[in-house]
């Protein structure tokens, strides 16, 4: 078994959802102390539970990271305890979609941009820092094909997304020559139980696992990929 993150600490935003569970477990299969934040204690326990004997080896906050106070005395409390961060995964976003720009309630587009924007905003933010000083680090954010890709009846997920994405570029460009890294993924429609349940009538094989996806995720991670930085890798599947 490889155990490529055996004494590293990693921060996986939204640890506990669809994609962050699949990321949170293959980093403790490949021997990385996991710390997680989670919207409901029964989705921690159950990640803890699925981890095994890794179980002991991941710990969990309920924190909402769009909030910075929360996520910066999150930041405090675990270089507190653990003295470093070697690698930050930001796995929090939502959608809402079907709807024209005209029909859109701003409270659906403003929780768009806190989900999906903020989110990336406040992690770094709290977590660059202690990646310069230690002189190493890699974020990754979780962005989507839809920051590229503008469909019809999306604009605020769209937007949200391709913020995000400009976001982590420029704070890759004021990083760079540091030792840390900084890169995004877009992912497409993941094959999810949310995703499965919405859309019944699509081919589900033509989409992208979450264990496929956290695969790429941990070698962007890895030192394997120590040469890549600022950059945004389509995890499209088959769609």
């Amino acid at each position: 078994m490889s155990v490529r993150f055996a004494g590293k600490l990693v921060l996986v935003a939204g640890g506990t959802g669809g994609l962050g569970r699949a990321v949170s477990l293959a980093f403790l299969e490949e021997g990385a102390k996991v710390v997680v934040t989670y919207r409901e204690q029964k989705e921690f326990d159950a990640v803890k539970s699925e981890a095994g004997a890794s179980g002991s080896s991941i710990e969990g906050y309920r924190v909402d990271v769009t909030d910075e106070t929360a996520v910066r005395q999150l930041l405090d409390r675990v270089l507190a305890e653990h003295g470093c961060l070697d690698a930050l995964v930001n796995a929090v976003g939502g959608y809402a979609g079907g709807v024209n720009l005209w029909e859109l309630e701003t409270k659906v587009f403003d929780q768009m941009l806190a989900l999906n924007l903020r989110s990336g905003y406040a992690l770094s933010r709290a977590a660059i820092p202690a990646m310069l000083r230690q002189r190493h680090g890699t974020i990754i954010n979780v962005a989507s094909k839809a920051a590229l890709d503008h469909g019809a009846g999306a604009a605020a997920y769209a937007a949200s997304k391709a913020g995000a994405l400009a976001l982590m570029d420029s704070l890759a460009a004021e990083v760079k020559g540091t030792g840390v890294r900084v890169n995004s993924i877009l992912p497409s429609v993941i094959d999810t139980e949310a995703n499965r349940k919405a859309m019944p009538g699509a081919n589900f094989a033509k989409w992208p696992t979450p264990q496929e996806i956290a695969r790429v995720i941990l070698f962007l991670c890895s030192d394997d990929a120590k040469v890549i930085h600022g950059a945004a890798v389509p995890v499209y599947g088959d769609s």
